[in-house]
């Protein structure tokens, strides 16, 4: 049961997916404040909104902020935390957390574990090789003309991640690892890949340690540029639904949810929280699991919360409760399409001090801010990705027209953003 009275809400993190989920709690009846720590310029302006000025790594000053405000809940949003035992921290003060466990996240944190939770649960990922050593994962490339893709054991931002064509691709990736140390300890060990092709899909799901309830399936846009050129980012854009699910989504359900579910079921695994699992559909509509995250996507919550028709406060509580089966989740038959704009230099570099100005935004159209903060009376840039404007619509089309309508309402210098979001939707409905 939710508190009958309206309730304080902390949510963690500063970044556009923080914004998304501020944006939909204080949507709810049943919340009565929602602060975010540290939060954004957008958070920072954000009706029923307020700013903490506490650092996500700072566990117990976030656990002394909660009970000092009478929060009843905590939304943690970055994967880094997650990581570093947040929510074992908060759960021992006596705080009510939504998230996974330290041990839970570990799907995320390590992707050569969640490799082994894989293969244990029969779920279908791509063949690979875990190693701490580079000369043994250059031979198995080279033994292997299908293991092009390396990856960074640990957390990366989103960018641990090496695509390759050929295997000097690969030996460069592992120099860029192992000698040139890019990626610190969370490259001390790395996983080389089976490259699968296909379409990549974001599968989010609430669990409240029982079962996987889902949501609409999504495309990020990982690649900086047009036609997934240049390096892999933290997200450029992001549409959802995509039609091509409606192919393999009984197979999802029978080689990843109820695997997932009969391993909650016996014990052998626990988690509550969002379970993301990044997708391949690969050749005739065959799924395959490339990796899981421990938490909302980012730029995906800024593109699937504008479609979430059930409280989200009302979902979170019951997955804390184990009670989830008990709440109906209903989404919207609407389409939405989110363009993130980031500095010109991102991934490389950020942008800092830029003045941002916003006009007014179409209607069922909405401005996350991530990478913001406010100087005086003037909003600024402070980050990569700057922010994200997301548009909802009766078609795809549509709603990817007024998201680039609305984008041109932004102006920063230095401003850039992908001009393909959601172009994969229309080649589907061509080819269907």
């Amino acid at each position: 049961m939710t508190p009958t009275t309206p309730s304080n809400v902390l949510v963690v993190g500063g970044g556009g997916r923080e914004h998304a989920l501020t944006w939909k709690l204080t949507q709810s009846a049943k919340v009565k404040h929602v602060f975010c720590a540290p939060g954004n310029g957008g958070t920072a302006k954000a009706d029923n909104v307020s700013n903490v000025d506490i650092k996500v790594s700072d566990f117990e000053k976030i656990a002394e902020f909660a009970k000092r405000n009478k929060v009843e809940l905590i939304v943690i949003g970055p994967d880094n935390p997650l990581a570093d035992g947040i929510v074992d921290e908060l759960q021992k003060h006596g705080l009510r957390v939504f998230g996974p466990t330290k041990g839970s996240a570990r799907l995320e944190w390590s992707k050569a574990y969640a490799k082994e939770f894989m293969a244990s649960n029969n779920i279908p990922t791509a063949r690979f090789l875990s190693t701490t050593n580079r000369e043994e994962a250059l031979e198995f490339a080279r033994a292997n003309e299908w293991a092009r893709v390396v990856k960074v054991d640990g957390l990366a931002l989103g960018k641990g991640v090496f695509v390759c064509d050929c295997f000097d691709d690969v030996s460069a990736a592992l120099e860029e690892i192992f000698e040139k140390k890019l990626f610190g300890q969370a490259g001390e060990c790395v996983l080389i890949e089976e490259r699968l092709n296909g379409e990549e899909l974001s599968l989010l799901y609430f669990c409240d340690g029982k079962r996987l309830s889902p949501m609409p399936a999504s495309q990020d846009h990982k690649r900086r540029f047009d036609g997934d050129r240049g390096p892999n980012t933290g997200g450029m854009g992001v549409y959802a639904p995509v039609k091509l699910y409606q192919k393999c989504a009984d197979k999802v359900q029978a080689l990843l949810v109820k695997p997932f579910e009969a391993a909650l079921a016996s014990k052998r695994f626990s988690y509550q929280g969002i379970v993301y699992a990044g997708m391949m559909i690969a050749a005739n509509d065959e799924p395959y699991v490339l990796e899981f995250n421990a938490r909302f996507g980012d730029p995906e919550t800024q593109a699937l919360l504008p479609l979430l028709e059930t409280d989200l406060f009302e979902i979170l509580w019951a997955c804390t409760e184990g009670t989830l089966d008990k709440t109906q989740i209903k989404w919207s038959s609407r389409f939405s399409c989110c363009v993130v704009a980031a500095a010109e230099t991102y991934p490389a570099s950020s942008s800092k001090g830029q003045v941002i100005e916003i006009g007014a935004m179409p209607e069922s159209c909405q401005v996350f801010q991530a990478g913001t903060k406010w100087d005086g009376e003037q909003l600024t840039t402070d980050g990569g990705r700057v922010l994200a404007v997301t548009a909802v619509a009766t078609s795809m089309d549509a709603a990817r027209d007024k998201a680039y309508d609305a984008i041109k309402m932004v102006t920063f210098t230095g401003m850039d953003y992908r001009k393909d979001i959601a172009r994969r939707a229309a080649e589907e409905c061509l080819s269907s």
